[in-house]
């Protein structure tokens, strides 16, 4: 069966890192669609698994597996580069969209991956302020 393609912003690729909730749905989703990922993503879920990790939500043990699977998710998901279109992108979605800077980079990279046509375009993600402003730019948006 081939993977659904499908850009995953770091509110969903966490999940697939740390066991939460939506763990189960995401892992599922995972096995359908191919995960493209922007380049600053990595950051973003290193930081949400600190911050799990200092509220004691996880302890080291998880926190090490939680980088080891971002690690194998890295090998085989496609990153989207930073680019001064990208940037570009981010400036005006910020204008249009009550967006914080990290979003607003997420969103750009998926439209750079899209090539700026999302319509059809599968955009997988658990912040309701990016699922909303990527839905407005035309995305399907997957709130799984």
């Amino acid at each position: 069966m081939r993977k659904v393609d499908a850009f995953w912003d770091a509110s969903a690729l966490v999940p697939l890192c740390v066991a939460q909730g939506a763990s189960g749905l995401v892992g599922a989703a995972s096995q359908s669609r191919s995960i493209t990922a922007w380049w600053g993503s990595p950051v973003e879920v290193t930081s949400a698994f600190a911050r799990l990790f200092r509220n004691q939500e996880i302890d080291q043990q998880d926190l090490r597996l939680a980088m080891t699977r971002l690690t194998e998710l890295r090998r085989r998901w496609i990153e989207v580069q930073p680019t001064g279109v990208l940037r570009d992108l981010a400036e005006a979605l910020l204008q249009r969209h009550p967006l914080r800077a990290a979003d607003a980079l997420q969103l750009a990279a998926a439209l750079v991956w899209a090539k700026q046509f999302p319509r059809k375009r599968l955009f997988v993600c658990f912040d309701g302020r990016l699922a909303e402003a990527a839905g407005k730019e035309g995305f399907t948006v997957e709130t799984l």
